[in-house]
């Protein structure tokens, strides 16, 4: 099939936003290992050139595009080029984010709070935003946005107002996607990651601030993990659709008073 003005279209392709470092990364290279053409999304180009080289795959497959979610123009721009390079999107993870620094409430400054929400929830609405727009397009119809809520989607840690109430915002907006794509074959999840072993949580081994004002280490997961079950989210058929999925170190202090 040849949509698009003659653009040869592969099999599956995927837009993975803040491909260049941890979840995203490894995520965006079990997508290739799976057979998916990948677009690697994040704001620093030489990461995601390193973290295609990193692994073994055809390069005709990969393709690194520096992107700010934040932006509204280069969200458009990102995935004007995922058209013109591989002709369709059936899938986004939706993975960008970033933190506000772990400060009592009262001390987060209106430009950090402004930074996160700008990331975590504006980024992931302008990237389903424009994933719609493509995916109502194309031939055949439709796709697959998986957002990356995060166990904060659930519940806080201490000093951690902006992110975990833009966290908790995606769940709203996972929902909306969901509704508002079905009658154009497109399905929304939510995948909801509690400390899997990246460079974001290594400190967590060494010691967390918890809801009882103690400091302790915390278990951690291989990031693998994640990996399989986004893979396992995207591998179902269009009628079928995974709304809500944790993955979690089993001994993380979260079930239970904390």
């Amino acid at each position: 099939m040849l949509p698009f003005g003659g653009v040869p279209t592969p099999d599956r392709v995927a837009i993975v936003t803040g491909a260049g470092t941890g979840i995203g990364r490894a995520v965006a290279h079990g997508l290739l290992r799976a057979g998916y053409a990948v677009v690697f999304a994040g704001r620093r180009g030489e990461l995601l050139e390193q973290a295609i080289a990193q692994v073994q795959a055809d390069p005709s497959r990969a393709r690194a595009v520096p992107s700010d979610v934040a932006d509204p123009a280069s969200v458009r721009a990102l995935f004007d080029v995922t058209r013109e390079t591989f002709g369709r999107l059936d899938l986004l993870f939706n993975n960008a984010g970033v933190s506000a620094p772990g400060v009592p409430l009262e001390d987060v400054t209106v430009e950090q709070w402004q930074e996160v929400v700008a990331v975590n929830l504006t980024g992931a609405f302008l990237c389903a935003q424009q994933s719609f727009r493509l995916m109502k397009e194309q031939r055949p119809r439709g796709g697959r946005i998986i957002n990356n809520g995060s166990i904060s989607a659930h519940a806080p840690r201490p000093n951690s107002a902006p992110y975990t109430a833009t966290k908790h915002a995606i769940t709203g907006l996972t929902k909306a996607c969901s509704l508002d794509g079905r009658p154009f074959d497109i399905a929304c999840g939510q995948i909801d990651i509690g400390n899997a072993a990246t460079e974001m949580t290594a400190r967590f081994a060494v010691g967390a601030l918890q809801a009882n004002g103690e400091t302790a280490p915390e278990p951690r997961m291989d990031v693998r993990h994640v990996v399989d079950a986004v893979l396992y989210m995207a591998s179902l058929p269009l009628d079928a659709n995974v709304q809500f999925l944790t993955v979690m170190a089993t001994k993380m202090p979260l079930i239970g008073r904390g």
